[in-house]
């Protein structure tokens, strides 16, 4: 019973891990917020008001959480195989960049019951192209998959800056003589469709969580999804089973990647300019969605489901950020620095989690022993053997059988 106790007890204290860790990282911004004369009580109401506080703070956190649960969920999807993929960002661009060529090229031909779909389907062969670069790297040549990762995404923003400023460009800025950035106008066929009423709210956030849910049934309902894990827990024996090792982890970091390219889609056709356009960084085009991404599945224990909440508190976290500064008139760097305390001790205390789960998994499988060993009788031929071994007539049957085999041989 006791290891029972302790078990269940070191598994709560790893699902609170998490929660804890995003705690403390919000009492050193409160520090923070005293040194610059704010008062914390009125920036964590204004942090909680803009990102929970009304249905246009709550529509601004679900879009904000949508390329999050995205990314975390391809996030999951490598992890289960034993790859890290850091390269969501540069698949959110090669989904971005391959949905828009698609709508510019299709125009105004189609409608949007089936526009939709297609740009859509375009993000994800994207990202699931970008993906498996690194994942047959990874696979057939040895190549540490997250230094290919980061990488691949420097192409991808210096391909994104070439098309976004030659041939993708919006003519537009041609003739003013202002070249940014960014695409026409595209399609309103291809615009993601608005639900509820909103002149802001997309199915995107719909998608996303469809998303995470089809991650989990094809990791845990599906032989796919078997095969993954196996070769994330062991690849020799997997191997040794006949799983195809190296194949099963290309289409891991494939699938990642898919992910990643469906967020950069919904970014370009939810967006409210409905055109592709950046900075000339990454993170112009997708506010660091790839790299928040991460932290959120960190935040949902890696677990496709678990990053559907956690995606979405994080969004709240960036999106009440905003209003923090807003609120109390703090520099935008301190923002920055919230962000990064969370990330920071999420991350580093992703590896305490696992160690209290290991703890809670030995632990409880300690108590089953014992369960076990209580509840067998003691054999009866126990005491035979005690008081001395039984009088023999004879030879037992399989020792007469074996006696006989041997002299007819």
């Amino acid at each position: 019973m006791a290891s029972l106790a302790s078990a269940r007890r070191s598994s709560y204290l790893a699902y609170l891990v998490p929660v804890l860790s995003v705690l403390v990282a919000l009492i050193i911004g409160a520090i923070m917020l005293v040194m610059l004369d704010a008062s914390p009580a009125e920036g964590a109401k204004a942090m909680f008001d803009g990102a929970f506080g009304s249905g246009e703070a709550l529509i601004s956190t679900a879009l904000k959480a949508t390329p999050l649960l995205l990314v975390g969920v391809g996030i999951t999807i490598a992890f289960r195989a034993n790859v890290i993929n850091i390269g969501g960002e540069g698949q959110m661009v090669a989904g971005g960049l391959l949905s828009t060529a698609t709508a510019l090229w299709l125009g105004d031909a189609l409608p949007a019951l089936i526009m939709v779909p297609l740009v859509l389907i375009a993000g994800i062969i994207g990202g699931a192209m970008w993906g498996s670069v690194p994942g047959a790297l990874k696979a057939y040549y040895g190549v540490n998959e997250i230094l290919s990762t980061i990488m691949l995404n420097i192409v991808a923003v210096q391909l994104m800056n070439y098309l976004l400023r030659g041939p993708m460009i919006d003519p537009g800025e041609i003739d003013r003589g202002t070249r940014i950035p960014q695409t026409e106008r595209l399609p309103e066929a291809a615009d993601l469709p608005l639900i509820f009423g909103s002149d802001r709210l997309h199915i995107g956030p719909l998608i996303a969580i469809l998303a995470a849910i089809a991650a989990y049934i094809l990791l845990w309902r599906t032989p796919l999804g078997y095969r993954v894990r196996a070769v994330g827990q062991n690849p020799d024996a997997s191997k040794y089973a006949g799983i195809p090792v190296k194949r099963t982890v290309t289409l891991a970091l494939t699938m990642s990647g898919a992910m990643a390219g469906l967020a950069g889609a919904v970014l370009v056709f939810g967006s409210e300019s409905h055109r592709m356009v950046t900075d000339g960084s990454t993170a112009g085009f997708t506010g660091s969605a790839g790299f928040n991404g991460i932290v959120a599945a960190l935040f949902g224990g890696l677990h496709p489901l678990w990053t559907i909440p956690a995606s979405f508190l994080f969004g709240g976290l960036l999106v009440g950020g905003n209003a923090l500064q807003r609120a109390v008139q703090v520099p935008s760097a301190l923002i920055l620095a919230l962000n990064g305390l969370v990330v920071i001790f999420v991350v580093s205390t992703d590896r305490y989690k696992k160690l209290l789960r290991e703890r809670a998994s030995a632990a409880e499988t300690a108590a089953k022993l014992a369960e076990q060993e209580n509840e067998d009788p003691v054999p009866a031929a126990v005491g035979a053997v005690e008081d001395g071994p039984p009088d023999r007539a004879g030879p037992a049957p399989d020792d007469a059988g074996g006696e006989q085999g041997s002299g007819e041989q």
